[in-house]
């Protein structure tokens, strides 16, 4: 089971919001543990063909790259949000159901690593290359702030579609 923890180890501003994210990230991958691969891939809500394991890990995945890599570093957009469109605006959660969730998981932790270096290592005021579209630019602090934001109310739905595809509850 994974080990998640709310309390930071020193209570510096970076090592709390660290901490508060990876508690997010960590309950996101607790919510998947032991769940059959059918499972993982079932779409319980009638009216979110999307709304499975895989595409909410997949969904989680792609939303860090999009704010720490694209908005904050600059870097060019990769992978399946290039696709979105109008009429599909979420193809990481559409495509997921192709790939297995193990793969998914090791895919965002790894790539949670590479965000965990970012964020040691960068100044917390640095603002972001892109603009919002208003036209400001956020700093990391922001960044780190929406993504336990974004993170923890994606947990919500993995706890519902994790109790309806097999009634595990908890976690």
């Amino acid at each position: 089971m994974t080990r998640r923890t709310d309390t930071p180890p020193t209570w510096d501003e970076r090592t709390q919001l660290a901490t508060f994210l990876d508690y997010a990230r960590d309950t996101a991958r607790a919510k998947c543990e032991g769940v059959s691969a059918e499972d993982a891939r079932k779409a319980p809500l009638p009216d979110s063909p999307l709304m499975t394991l895989c595409g909410l890990i997949n969904h989680l995945r792609w939303v860090e790259n999009y704010w720490l890599q694209v908005m904050f570093l600059g870097e060019k957009q990769v992978g399946p949000l290039t696709e979105a469109t109008d009429d599909d605006p979420d193809p990481e959660m559409r495509l997921a159901t192709e790939i297995p969730l193990p793969q998914l998981l090791a895919e965002y932790e790894e790539q949670c690593a590479r965000y965990r270096r970012l964020v040691a290592e960068t100044d917390l005021d640095t603002k972001a290359v892109h603009p919002l579209g208003d036209g400001r630019h956020v700093d990391l602090r922001w960044v780190i702030l929406h993504l336990i934001e974004e993170t923890s109310r994606h947990n919500g739905h993995l706890d519902i579609v994790r109790e309806l595809v097999d009634g595990h509850t908890g976690v």
